[in-house]
């Protein structure tokens, strides 16, 4: 069984301002965790584990790359 509900935003702070101050910092922390867990975490981990990696001579050239250019500036 589904319950659907139109309340608007101000109706919501009203019902929340009625309850008790222990059922407000209840409320608070469930739905700060909840934010917190949500799936934008998750896929940014999942990117960067599925992220592309250099290879060990992909990053020596880079190094030697970057040796040389850097010497080649006038300081």
């Amino acid at each position: 069984m589904e319950l659907r509900v139109n309340i608007d935003y101000e109706q919501i702070l009203g019902l929340i301002y009625q309850l008790p101050k222990r059922d407000i910092e209840k409320l608070t922390i469930t739905l700060q965790s909840e934010i917190l867990s949500k799936k934008p975490i998750k896929s940014l981990q999942k990117l960067i584990l599925n992220a592309p990696t250099w290879s060990d001579s992909d990053y020596h050239d880079y190094q030697k790359a970057r040796s040389h250019i850097n010497k080649s500036r006038i300081a």
